[in-house]
């Protein structure tokens, strides 16, 4: 019996690599297929994210899977999480896709705290203070340059934005979106309260959904130009979570060490109604 192959495209600020997945006698093989830089340029005065390369540089690992005959069933992508994209009714990207690193998010926490006090935000949803999250940059896009908000009809991480461009659907991501700070601890939804709080209008986000979920499989147009027909999955979209989930263990006496950019440290516990993250 032929092998059933997956590809996972996991891809951080510095580089990205396709890795194929495929089962051989009882036990996961791993190779890694493609690599590719990753770097941030300098755009109307702000640090970006070439997305027009890192797609070519998905598809391109993409292609190699093909060349190789070893055409996986499935994709998943991951990328650090807290960037995205804005998109118009049409689909359009607005403005360039700010990074993380950029310096814009400058004083947001304090407008922020003006509308709801840091110690209450925190209370909701449970993530860490980073001056870099997407709730700041949003904030920085409404001082700066709210006409693009009011164009806006979705909000996208960048794996979702990439995903995309592969298939034409707008889907969101749990794991992702809560580095936003958008998401509520309890419901386990997107803080619908809090957006109406700041601000940032509610159309812009769509169903949440859990690691697993079908994307959908790649336009014909995409199909045609990669070579191959597959289907486009949601991986835990953020990558500290995907490299958690791949922690051969689920003992709450083990701790996890993830190091990138930068390092993470926590554990793993079961919980319903998935697992959950603490770092």
């Amino acid at each position: 019996m032929a092998n059933k192959y997956y590809l996972a495209v996991d891809i951080g600020a510095s580089s990205g690599r396709h890795i194929l997945g495929w089962l051989e006698k009882g036990k996961i093989r791993l190779e890694e297929i493609y690599r590719f830089e990753n770097k941030l340029v300098k755009q109307s005065g702000h640090l970006c994210w070439d997305l027009e390369h890192l797609f070519h540089e998905v598809t391109a690992g993409m292609k190699k899977c093909g060349e190789l005959g070893r055409v996986p069933v499935s994709v998943g992508i991951d990328t650090w999480g807290v960037d995205f994209v804005l998109l118009d009714e049409g689909g359009n990207v607005l403005g360039p896709t700010v990074a993380y690193r950029d310096g814009r998010t400058k004083g947001m926490d304090e407008e922020v705290y003006k509308l709801i006090p840091e110690e209450k935000l925190y209370a909701r949803n449970g993530i860490q203070k980073q001056l870099f999250n997407s709730v700041y940059q949003l904030m920085a896009i409404k001082r700066d340059t709210p006409q693009l908000l009011e164009k806006a009809r979705s909000f996208l991480m960048v794996p979702e934005y990439l995903n995309f461009l592969l298939t034409g659907e707008r889907a969101n991501e749990y794991t992702n979106a809560t580095t936003s700070q958008l998401v509520n601890a309890q419901t386990q939804d997107w803080d619908w309260e809090l957006m109406d709080i700041l601000g940032i209008p509610r159309r812009l986000f769509g169903k949440l959904n859990m690691p697993k979920t079908v994307v959908g499989p790649l336009t014909d147009k995409m199909a045609e130009t990669i070579g191959y027909q597959t289907e486009v999955v949601l991986p835990a979209t953020h990558d500290t979570g995907s490299a958690v989930m791949a922690v051969p263990t689920m003992s709450e006496d083990s701790i996890y060490l993830s190091s990138g950019t930068w390092s993470l440290m926590g554990i793993e516990h079961g919980a319903e109604p998935q697992a959950q993250f603490h770092q």
